[in-house]
Formats: C-alpha cells, sequence, structure tokens
C-alpha cells in the first residue's frame, strides 16, 4: 500500500480529535498565547535563559552539558553512557538530528526505541516522516510486516494486536535498561525540570526503571518556569489531536525521599543520576536571524504537517528527515543551513494552511519564502 493510504488513514483519524479538543477546550486559546509569549522572551534572550537553567539544574543534583553541535551533543551523551550498557529511548528528534543512536551503538551499546512510532522506524532502518508520529508513512500492514521480518513476531494487521505484541518485547528491554535518554517538551529555568507529554508510558517507564536519566534536547526548548513548561506541554498535546494527553511528566533531578525525620535524601526507587545535555545546532544563530527566529517558537504539535498539500503528497521528501514538513523546512534551515533547507522551501506551494493552525501563530509561509530567497541568491 502507498504513502497515500498511510496519510489519509492518519489525516481521517486525528485532525477531527484536533478540532473537537480545541472547540471543547477553550482555555487553549489563552495558554497558547501565553506560551507564545514566554517562547519570545527566552528567544530574545537565548544566552541569559541557558545560564539559568544550566544552574537551576545544578541546584537541583543534576549535571548540565552544553553541546555547540550535533557531534558534540552525541559525544557527551556517550560518555555518560560508556560501553556495553542497554539504552532505552524516547521518543527524540534531536536524537536523530544528531546521530546519538549510532553514535551509542559505535560503543558497543544495546540501543532500543521505546515510542512505538520510533520504534517501527528502528526496525525498517528508515527515516521518520512526521514530527510527532515518525511512522506515519507505515500502513498497519507494513508495520506486522516488519514485526515478523525483523523479530518473527507474527502478529495481524491490527493496530490493537501490533502495539501489545511490541509492549510485551519492550518490557524486557526497560527492565534491563541501564540508561534512560529522553528528549523535552520543555524545559524550565526557573527549576531545572523537565516536561514531557505522552500518551504510552514509555517516557514513564524510560525516565523511572534505569538508574541514569539523560535529558537530551534544544536549547529552544527552555521556558522561563515550571507553570509556563506545563502549559506548552498541554498546549502541544491538544494541537496535535491527543487531548487530554494520558501522561504529562515532569522530572527535575535524581529521584529522592523525604521519608526519614523529612530529611531529604537521594536515590529513592529512581534514577541516581540525572543528566541534561542541551544543544545549540545552529539554534542561538538562528534567535538571532531576523527570519529564522520565528522557527525556534515552535512546540513540535506537527499539526501543520496535515494540512500542508506538499508535505500530503511528499512525505518525508518535504524537508530533512526528522524535521520534515512546513516547520521542517525551518528547522533544515536552522539546523542544516539554506544550503540543505534551499530545495525543499522551493517545494513550497505557499498554500498558507500552516500559518492558518500553527498554534503559535508562527508566519511559516513568510519564514519559508525567506529561506528560498537567500538559497536562490546564493545560486546568482
Amino acid at each position: 500500500m502507498s504513502w497515500d493510504v498511510a496519510i489519509e488513514r492518519a489525516r481521517s483519524s486525528i485532525m477531527p480529535k484536533t478540532y473537537d479538543a480545541l472547540a471543547r477546550y477553550r482555555y487553549l486559546q489563552d495558554l497558547r498565547r501565553e506560551v507564545r509569549k514566554a517562547k519570545e522572551e527566552v528567544v530574545r534572550n537565548l544566552d541569559f535563559y541557558i545560564e539559568e537553567f544550566r544552574k537551576s539544574v545544578e541546584r537541583i543534583g543534576g549535571r548540565f552539558y552544553l553541546a555547540g553541535d550535533g557531534r558534540e551533543a552525541a559525544d557527551a551523551a556517550a560518555k555518560i553512557v560508556g560501553r556495553g550498557k542497554v539504552v532505552v529511548m524516547g521518543k527524540n528528534n534531536v536524537a536523530n538530528e544528531t546521530g546519538l543512536h549510532k553514535r551509542l551503538e559505535e560503543e558497543g551499546n544495546e540501543v532500543w526505541e521505546t515510542d512505538l512510532g520510533a520504534f517501527l522506524v528502528q526496525l525498517s532502518g528508515e527515516e521518520g516522516s512526521h514530527i510527532i508520529a515518525p511512522a506515519i508513512h507505515l500502513t498497519r500492514e507494513q508495520a506486522a510486516e516488519l514485526l515478523r521480518e525483523k523479530l518473527g513476531i507474527a502478529v495481524p494487521p491490527d493496530p490493537v494486536a501490533i502495539a501489545q505484541r511490541v509492549r510485551e518485547f519492550l518490557r524486557e528491554k526497560f527492565m534491563k535498561a541501564d540508561v534512560g535518554i529522553t528528549g523535552a517538551n520543555a524545559l524550565a529555568a526557573d527549576t531545572g525540570a523537565v516536561v514531557l507529554v505522552e500518551n504510552e508510558a514509555n517516557i514513564r517507564l524510560t525516565s523511572a526503571f534505569p538508574p541514569v536519566h539523560i535529558v537530551y534536547d534544544g536549547v529552544e526548548k527552555i521556558v522561563p518556569t515550571l507553570i509556563h513548561a506545563l502549559y506548552v506541554a498541554s498546549v502541544q498535546a491538544a494541537y496535535a489531536g491527543l487531548y487530554p494527553p494520558t501522561y504529562i511528566n515532569v522530572s527535575a533531578g535524581p529521584s529522592s525521599t523525604a521519608d526519614i525525620e523529612m530529611h531529604r535524601v537521594s536515590p529513592a526507587q529512581g534514577p541516581k543520576e540525572y543528566h541534561v545535555v542541551l544543544v545549540d545546532n545552529g539554534r542561538r544563530a538562528a534567535a538571532r536571524d531576523p527570519a529564522l527566529w520565528e522557527a525556534l517558537l515552535c512546540i513540535r504539535c506537527g499539526r501543520c504537517h496535515l494540512h500542508c498539500p506538499v508535505y500530503r503528497a511528499l512525505g518525508r521528501g518535504f524537508g530533512e528527515p526528522p524535521y520534515t514538513g512546513p516547520m521542517g523546512v525551518m528547522w533544515t534551515a536552522v539546523t542544516r543551513g539554506i544550503e540543505a533547507a534551499g530545495p525543499h522551501a522551493l517545494k513550497c506551494v505557499h498554500a498558507g494552511n500552516c500559518k492558518e493552525v500553527c498554534p503559535m501563530d508562527i508566519d511559516i509561509p513568510q519564514v519559508i519564502h525567506e529561506i528560498k530567497n537567500r538559497y536562490l541568491k546564493n545560486k546568482t
């Protein structure tokens, strides 16, 4: 079956849920405006907030690392992990951006993606095609065939059955894992906390079962306060069509307990180590760019993808994975430069749907237009 079948099944499933959530929970409009203001504040003062976040992470017992580029980030995480470990990972586009999975395997580690879509993409050996649904290009029939071919697991082409068999397979990996690596929906500068939103519970298991938790994401995920971070999670879930989310997770330092004389000690049942690796890789330069700065406001809801006629036609051929779709053209420019993003910007037909549905009111067509202009100017 083709990409057309897969994408139309996804659109017909998720788009009505998004509109229903936005109509039912009117306060989400107020939250999204608050998130935009908070993220603008951070982008305007990015270096200040990186330093505030660093101090907060260290204050709560964590270790902080700031990486200039993707290689430096992957090397920092690999050094924390070490060799010969079992590593479980929550879905993480920055890990894909920086080649973290491969880097960890080079050190002899066994690495497993635990998000169902990311897990299927790992088995396929392909790249993801959507910012929050990386396996959106796979039909249920193709997913079932992947499990049979790669793992010897016989399962009917039914989403419920596929999810159950993957759950059974990954449970063993969670129990054996030495290190858990997650991304972040938002990072709170005032507390050093990471906030993540999900439905599968794989993030909870990834961040709580292993003795070491590594948060690995971009500097643009910082917001001023923990309240703002919770707002980000709520708005992201709603605009992704998954509201209310099953879980919103907050992690702030190693596990701890204060049950003996109210004296807080660490660790308790969860991780004994909390590391945060933040990645620049073009983000701080973009924050100073008169056009690209707006890309840093993106909260990764993926809504622009399903409303974009070019993405519906081309899939991951529009943008460079993991950053596909309209937001992906912007983020390809941020992380890989105008030369990489330019050919994709030329594919944009400027329908404007992406701007209309963006919760952050990012003028995506205008940013893409600027990328296109710079790319063509470099060619003359």
